[in-house]
């Protein structure tokens, strides 16, 4: 594995996507993410720059047209004045009053009646006022008060000039108009100043005049001093003061830094705002136009919730079908990792389904070709290991149990026989004459001679005896659950059903030798010993007969059941206090019971009397340890 594969590899895992569904899943949702966030962002900006653009536009437009006609306002009312002055009522009338005396009085009065008829013709003065050289009040009417002091300090010398003058607006006394003093030079000739006309001005039409202009909804417009008081405003209700609305200074610079396009910024209340301003020419005033971010951009704010909106929709959608798929894909994995691990624990029962056709479905396949190979073979290697067992216990000839087969039975039933304190017998068996049968005939017919003789032994048996070929022509039967009187009679069986089959050189007999355990021995060894002398024996008295090893005494068998049953239960005793139930509870009080004597039976006895012929070589084969094969060969 590469460098990058092992980093991408501790990436993925670090981000607990290491399950294949887990990286299916983040797959669909990155390839559905990425696309539709950049394809959102990209619209929501170019939506964003469009409609800045819009607003830049319509903001300009409307401070410009609002400055405009501001100004167009101002100069009305500059030239409305300035007619005023142009009338011999105001010039002639002002030029007299000085006289004083009937004259002054009379013309002040003249003055003050046309002041009057001027002041009810318009609504844009809220009072006016005539002044001498010397700026001192002659005549006056209206309402509210004209201020001079709102002027600047020169503005005498400037007026008598020849030039209209404007000075800072301010409030009246109650605070609810905004009033600006306008200052005309009143002139009965060239070079001929007699004083002024100055006119309280209304701002009362120029909030008439931005409200035409204002953007729907909670737009405004608003003309403000260059200190950032508001003079008018589209919501201007007649009843606020210029502080109620002042605009900040830092917003003046940033709208000025714009230059007349829309610029967003944040207003001294914390709201974001897009504006735009625009001087009024001649003026120190200028017209600002502004919006609130959340309306100026409502719609591509509502395009990109809508956007995000349906990206989280189809992120949803494209999850769950990612997550349904994953499963899809990962469920059969899950069930091959399942059988794979089953497969490994030795477990070849496993038959995944196959779903799809697929790599996955192939897979699957290809793993249950596989298993059903391992299934297979393990059968088959069953079959050779029971074959390989059977023949490691098993005679070839003959079709019977070996000599090993014997000895771990011998082992088996002599533990049975002391747990439940019952006898067992063995039948020592040799084919009379076997050596010389062999010998006339050839092998082939001993061989078929053994064969019969395995058929023989397996028909005359019980299902639970154990026949087995002891070596050569020599068999052995153990008999459980059998006690020497009946092992006699078994043995009588099996010789008398031989001597009923046809051989190719004729009739073959059988010399059969018993023993009983633990009558006759203790051991393996020793009951197969005892059994083989009982052979001899058979073989002595003439062959052809079965012969029971001779019992023990009745005192030697009694001393001998009792010594072994009272060494098994001690061994028990002690078995059962190393148990842990042992030391946990004390052990239970056992009577030691008397194994009874072996005392021959009637049956027993007749069958001495028949053997009475050879008790004299019986005796003496009783003594004596068995001869060696090639001493029984040679005998037979």
């Amino acid at each position: 594995m590469s460098s990058w594969e092992q980093n991408v590899t501790r990436l993925l895992d670090a981000l607990k996507l290491d399950s294949i569904k887990n990286r299916i899943l983040a797959l669909a949702v990155l390839a559905t993410l990425i696309p539709a966030l950049t394809t959102a962002v990209l619209s929501y900006r170019q939506n964003r720059r469009a409609l800045t653009d819009t607003l830049d536009s319509e903001l300009r437009s409307v401070a410009s047209q609002s400055a405009r006609e501001i100004d167009l306002w101002v100069d009305q009312r500059s030239y409305d004045v300035r007619v005023f002055t142009g009338s011999f009522e105001v010039s002639e009338n002002l030029a007299r009053i000085p006289q004083g005396g009937t004259v002054g009085a009379e013309a002040e009065g003249r003055l003050s009646d046309y002041l009057d008829g001027v002041y009810g013709r318009s609504s844009d003065y809220a009072g006016l006022l005539v002044t001498d050289t010397a700026a001192a009040p002659m005549a006056s009417a209206g309402e509210r008060e004209v201020s001079l002091s709102t002027l600047p300090v020169d503005w005498l010398t400037r007026v008598q000039r020849g030039g209209a003058l404007i000075g800072e607006p301010y409030q009246d006394a109650t605070g609810a108009r905004t009033l600006a003093t306008l200052a005309v030079p009143i002139e009965s000739g060239p070079l001929s100043f007699l004083g002024t006309l100055t006119a309280a001005l209304s701002f009362d039409a120029v909030d008439e005049i931005l409200q035409g202009f204002a953007p729907e909804g909670a737009g405004r417009v608003a003309l403000v001093t260059g200190a950032g008081d508001v003079i008018a405003s589209s919501s201007a209700t007649g009843q606020g003061g210029l502080q109620d609305e002042a605009v900040d200074t830092d917003v003046l610079d940033v709208l000025s830094e714009g230059a007349g396009g829309a610029v967003e910024y944040t207003d001294a209340d914390g709201v974001d705002m897009v504006g735009a301003m625009t001087p009024v020419p001649g003026l120190d005033w200028s017209v600002v136009a502004r919006l609130p971010a959340t309306e100026a951009y409502a719609e591509v704010i509502q395009l990109r919730n809508s956007a995000f909106l349906l990206v989280s929709l189809i992120l949803v959608l494209v999850g769950g079908v990612a997550y349904m798929l994953g499963v899809v894909i990962v469920r059969p994995l899950a069930r091959l990792t399942e059988g794979a691990g089953a497969v490994a624990a030795g477990d070849l029962s496993v038959d995944l389904p196959t779903e799809g056709r697929g790599e996955v479905g192939y897979l699957t396949q290809v793993f249950n070709d596989m298993v059903e190979r391992l299934r297979s073979s393990r059968e088959e290697l069953d079959e050779r290991n029971r074959e390989l067992e059977l023949l490691s216990v098993t005679d070839l000839l003959t079709g019977l149990h070996n000599r090993r087969y014997l000895l771990d039975a011998f082992d088996k039933e002599i533990r049975r026989a002391d747990r439940h304190e019952r006898p067992f017998c063995v039948l020592m068996m040799d084919v009379d004459r076997f050596k010389q049968y062999n010998d006339t005939y050839g092998h082939p017919a001993g061989d078929e001679v053994l064969r019969r003789m395995g058929v023989v032994l397996r028909d005359a048996t019980r299902d639970l005896d154990v026949v087995a070929r002891y070596g050569g022509e020599e068999f052995i039967c153990l008999l459980p659950e059998c006690d020497l009187e009946n092992a006699v009679l078994a043995g009588e069986r099996i010789r008398t059903r031989l001597a009923k089959e046809a051989f190719e050189g004729g009739a073959v007999t059988l010399s059969v030798g018993v023993a009983e355990f633990p009558t006759h021995g203790e051991t393996a060894a020793a009951v197969i010993a005892q059994a083989d002398a009982a052979l001899y024996e058979a073989k002595g008295a003439g062959r052809d007969q079965v012969m029971g090893a001779p019992p023990k005494p009745k005192d030697a068998a009694r001393d001998t059941a009792s010594k072994r049953t009272q060494a098994l239960k001690q061994k028990r005793g002690t078995a059962a206090k190393k148990s842990p139930s042992a030391e946990e509870k004390p052990p239970k009080k056992t009577t030691a019971k008397k194994a009874p004597a072996k005392t021959p039976s009637k049956k027993t006895a007749a069958k001495k009397t028949a053997a009475k012929k050879s008790s004299t070589k019986k005796s003496s084969a009783a003594q004596k340890s068995p001869p060696s094969k090639s001493s029984k060969k040679s005998d037979d």
